[in-house]
């Protein structure tokens, strides 16, 4: 619709398979799939719920009546009874034993668990195939020297697969942290109106016992290996807080190699993709800007403040649950999987186009290298009879001159040719030139990258095997 707002996350930038998630038929076809569950928990428990009304009810399971719905939820202005309503106008036979004992919370908690689950699952896979995707880079790159940076000035030369590393680095540590979230997911259970589970005991006719299996047996039906041992009305929004402090820092990593990805853009070494038929500026034809980059790092802001929502939150709830918490999360939680996403979805993409001139990486490292390699060239002198100290500070007024020819003129760095005009050192151009290889001054650049992709890499791909393969093409 062109007259109704709509979020750019959900119409420009966020795949299909995240925003379903996040989909009002999402939410109420597991609001069902947690009813069948109490309900067949219950029968199996021995409460007097038949096979037959939890096979009524599984045979509706997806059919959901969305009008009957809406329409009692504008007379009963209540979402969890409405669907109640609408799910027992289609199974007769269920409808008195539809959330028995539970409160709303059973259905709308355990479903946002369930839904960030599956949307921290897909951020895994996406943040893998990241990794993947750089690691060939990595490899392909590992001997190319490059200039490094320090404070953005020329420091010494490492390789265009060693900084690959970096950002590699980055999204490993923010995977085990995915990792970690996953392997410690648990459902709230069913534990009533402040987490006493008193309607059960009620229901169980005060057996302890049995009112106590209930939340295990509808983990297992629901594929979770536990419940949160103990609760208020809600599950903890401490995991809300969790959970997007994990996106927050996949952000900041992405938004880190964004930034390096523009400026090596700036500086002509490497680019983004860039389309045939793309336009880079409207008034300024020749332009190829990194608006990809400049995206990524654009909604990273965006989720590493949204990570403060929750944070609020969690700290600001009161005993066994308030409701001021609803309307943020609604919004807080689901902008932020569909915005981790969204850069998920541009870093695959970039990654997977970068494009390097080796060239200009190349003259970058040569204009800077005299200077680098000023020791080597000093010892070389010595080697042939000159003085150390005396050349040592011949050398120091050779690069000052140097640079003021660099700076103030705008001339080419001519440091080598004053060493070659200079009788104290000595040496001929050639000689002098045989110090002057990148590839000397990149220290243990590719072994690094070697072993690295060896040995912490590559296991992560093999336990992710099933995973690898994701490529992503953008429609804006």
């Amino acid at each position: 619709m062109r007259d109704t707002y709509e979020s750019p996350l959900s119409s420009r930038y966020a795949d299909k398979e995240m925003k379903y998630l996040f989909s009002p038929d999402m939410k109420f076809k597991t609001w069902r799939r947690l009813w069948i569950a109490l309900a067949e928990s219950e029968m199996e428990l021995g409460l007097p719920v038949t096979q037959e009304q939890v096979d009524e009810l599984k045979a509706h399971a997806e059919d959901i009546n969305y009008e009957v719905a809406e329409e009692r939820e504008r007379l009963v202005r209540h979402d969890v009874m409405s669907h109640v309503y609408a799910y027992g106008q289609q199974c007769p036979k269920a409808a008195g034993i539809i959330h028995l004992g539970a409160t709303s919370c059973y259905v709308g908690d355990n479903t946002d668990i369930i839904i960030m689950t599956e949307a921290m699952k897909i951020v895994r896979k996406k943040l893998v195939n990241v990794i993947r995707i750089l690691s060939h880079f990595a490899e392909e790159y590992k001997d190319l020297p490059t200039l490094a940076f320090t404070h953005f000035q020329p420091a010494q030369p490492t390789t265009v697969g060693k900084r690959a590393t970096l950002w590699m680095q980055e999204f490993l540590m923010d995977l085990e942290d995915v990792e970690y979230q996953l392997s410690k997911a648990k459902l709230l259970g069913s534990k009533g109106t402040t987490g006493t589970q008193a309607s059960f005991l009620e229901l169980f006719d005060g057996n302890d016992e049995m009112a106590a299996k209930i939340d295990a047996k509808i983990a297992e039906k629901m594929g979770y290996e536990s419940c949160f041992a103990v609760s208020g009305q809600t599950y903890p929004r401490k995991l809300d807080s969790q959970m997007l402090n994990v996106l927050s820092c996949i952000a900041q990593s992405a938004a880190k190699f964004s930034n390096d990805i523009r400026l090596l853009q700036h500086l002509k070494e490497v680019e983004e993709p860039f389309e045939k038929n793309q336009i880079g500026s409207s008034a300024m034809a020749y332009k190829r800007n990194p608006m990809r980059s400049e995206r990524i790092a654009s909604l990273a802001r965006y989720i590493v403040v949204d990570a403060l929502n929750p944070a609020i939150t969690a700290s600001t709830q009161w005993f066994e649950r308030t409701l001021d918490d609803s309307a943020n999360k609604r919004i807080a939680m689901a902008e932020g999987f569909l915005a981790a996403d969204a850069i998920l979805n541009i870093l695959l993409n970039v990654s997977d186009g970068l494009v390097v001139y080796p060239k200009v990486v190349r003259a970058r490292v040569m204009a800077e290298l005299p200077f680098m390699a000023s020791e080597n060239i000093m010892m070389k002198a010595v080697k042939k009879g000159g003085d150390r100290q005396e050349l040592h500070e011949r050398l120091r007024e050779h690069a000052v001159a140097a640079a003021a020819v660099v700076k103030q003129e705008g001339k080419p760095n001519d440091m080598i040719a004053r060493v070659e005009a200079d009788p104290a050192f000595g040496l001929t151009r050639e000689e002098i030139e045989a110090e002057l290889s990148p590839e000397a001054f990149t220290g243990r650049s590719a072994e690094q990258v070697t072993e690295f992709l060896r040995d912490v890499i590559q296991p992560v791909l093999d336990a992710n095997a099933e995973d690898v393969g994701q490529h992503v093409e953008l429609n804006v």
